[in-house]
């Protein structure tokens, strides 16, 4: 049994972001996992990192639970929509909020801790483009980002991904599709 949490890092309530956490969530508690969602839009916290590493900034209850159920996680599972190019903004600010408390310290000694070594992660991310154009044009940028100056940062390996292209434009079949293809993922924990 693996102990799971899943991040849906989007702006807003009852996407299809959503949508693929909640199969997720439903695979892996078949697969009989401990699986834990949290929906950034559903939460309630400042995604700005006030003070930056200077001084802690004290997470709100909704963080203090995501930042708990991470650090117990043997898994973790990230979707999000490409914005822009990159993350949505209060995705990035979820990661620099939930993960600044065990970065501050060591920061300050000089030391890179891996406060997320032994643990491993699945990015899913939806898009307007096709999924091929982004990886082959775009360099999958965000991805890329994600993977190693945040998620390898401090010390999540391995990271896996999925990448749903042309999400406003693909049927309803294919949409069904990828949230049996996620139910199915979150059955392994992979």
């Amino acid at each position: 049994m693996s102990r799971i949490a899943i991040i849906v890092g989007h702006a807003r309530k009852d996407t299809y972001c959503e949508a693929l956490g909640e199969a997720y969530r439903r695979g892996a508690e078949a697969g009989g996992h401990r699986a834990t969602l949290f929906v950034t839009s559903k939460m309630m916290f400042d995604p700005i990192l006030r003070e930056g590493f200077a001084k802690i900034q004290p997470l709100e209850h909704d963080l203090q639970a995501a930042h708990n159920a991470i650090l117990e996680a043997d898994h973790v599972v990230f979707i999000f929509p490409l914005w822009l190019g990159t993350l949505p903004a209060i995705f990035k600010g979820f990661l620099e909020r939930v993960l600044q408390p065990d970065l501050l310290e060591p920061s300050k000694k000089g030391k890179f801790t891996k406060i997320l070594r032994g643990k491993s992660a699945r990015v899913i991310m939806t898009m307007g483009m096709p999924g091929f154009i982004y990886r082959w044009y775009f360099g999958a940028f965000a991805l890329r980002m994600l993977k190693r100056n945040i998620l390898g940062f401090v010390g999540v390996s391995p990271v896996h991904s999925t990448v749903h292209g042309m999400i406003e434009a693909v049927t309803q079949e294919k949409r069904q599709s990828w949230l049996a293809d996620t139910e199915a993922m979150g059955r392994k924990a992979i």
